[in-house]
């Protein structure tokens, strides 16, 4: 059994037949070339090579142009220069260049067997490390692929848990069943028309749309279902939910954003909200997208207090308060969507609420 493959390239036929016979009978299969040329041709026809043995000086292209021509096509074959004792130093600077070790005429064989074998042994070596580096690859690529599966599961768990919980603030408050989806829908193309594409960031943006009410847990029954207006006390009452809200969901990490954006989803943008009075940009960018969001979807619903108007008249609000309740970069923005856009996915969300009276 072979214990691998030599080419031999060397223009005296002596050197040639020499080599072959002593490495044969090293348990090597050889193969001859009579010049550069040749044992190019013999690299690429007769299959894998594990080592090369090629002299330096032959007609035509001499040894160092072989060797970068085999390097280039297999960087992991083994190459040893054969060299007169005048070739050294060229023998030594070929090393440089990718030769694994030269071997110098006259020569001893048992020399050639030992470069040989340390030779084979490289190449071994290089051969086993890159199997190992194609497994673990391999195994790389199978983990991530399961953990991308286990993380889609557990996104997808996250938000029916978050949509489950809205949806039941829902049927407790009296806003029009689809408030929440829609909300979601619109702050996220909102988020699209200035310019933000990173999934984690409308994720972030989803979840605090998604959930910018769930405060409103803690509000009594007789404020929050109260068919007229409220009375200041009231309204102060009211006015914790975002606190309440923010109070529940930060302390949650993979929320902690979101929790910013439900707090501050009342401020105005000239300092005239609430909870904190923020003003400018010191209202989280999330928060004043979504001011804009909500207020769309609650001048085109239908209220206890106010009856529902066109989108169109919503966007003449948005376009009258920009630089009051509303960032002027964040209408610029809303701007840029056709407000068919909104009609045609509130007509959309709404049907498919007819449809299936449980979708969130």
């Amino acid at each position: 059994m072979s214990t691998g493959r030599i080419l031999i390239a060397d223009d005296e036929q002596d050197i040639r037949e020499l080599l072959q016979d002593y490495l044969s009978s090293e348990g090597y299969e050889c193969i001859l070339a009579a010049d550069a040329y040749e044992a190019l041709e013999k690299y690429n026809r007769e299959g894998p090579i594990d080592l090369v043995m090629s002299d330096i000086r032959m007609p035509g292209m001499n040894g160092i142009e072989l060797l970068s021509e085999i390097k280039r096509l297999d960087d992991e074959v083994i190459v040893i220069m054969i060299s007169a004792v005048k070739d050294i130093e060229s023998a030594i600077a070929a090393m440089s260049k990718g030769a694994y070790d030269y071997i110098s005429k006259p020569f001893k064989l048992r020399q050639v067997a030992v470069v040989a074998e340390k030779g084979m042994e490289k190449r071994r070596l290089l051969i086993e490390n890159r199997q190992y580096q194609k497994h673990l690859e391999k195994m790389v690529e199978e983990r991530t692929g399961e953990l991308k599966i286990a993380l889609e599961e557990l996104d997808h768990t996250y938000n029916f848990t978050l949509r489950a919980l809205v949806e039941a603030l829902d049927v407790r408050d009296n806003e029009t069943k689809g408030h929440s989806v829609r909300v979601v829908r619109y702050s996220v193309k909102l988020a699209q028309a200035m310019g933000i594409d990173d999934p984690q960031k409308l994720k972030m943006i989803e979840y605090g749309a998604l959930l910018h009410d769930i405060g409103k847990i803690g509000i009594p029954d007789a404020i929050l279902r109260k068919p007229g207006e409220l009375s200041p006390p009231e309204w102060e009452v009211m006015k914790q939910h975002p606190v309440i809200a923010y109070s529940i969901l930060s302390k949650i990490k993979f929320l902690k954003e979101p929790s910013l954006i439900v707090l501050h989803h009342h401020e105005h943008f000239n300092g005239g909200g609430y909870p904190n009075g923020l003003q400018g940009e010191a209202i989280p960018l999330g928060a004043r997208i979504f001011h804009i969001a909500d207020m769309l979807d609650a001048v085109t619903s239908d209220r206890p207090y106010c009856k529902a108007r066109s989108f169109k008249a919503a966007a003449e609000e948005v376009r009258r308060m920009s630089g009051s309740l509303f960032d002027p970069d964040v209408v610029k923005g809303f701007q840029k969507i056709d407000i068919k856009w909104f009609a045609s996915e509130r007509a959309r969300i709404d049907a498919k609420i007819r449809e299936t009276p449980d979708y969130f």
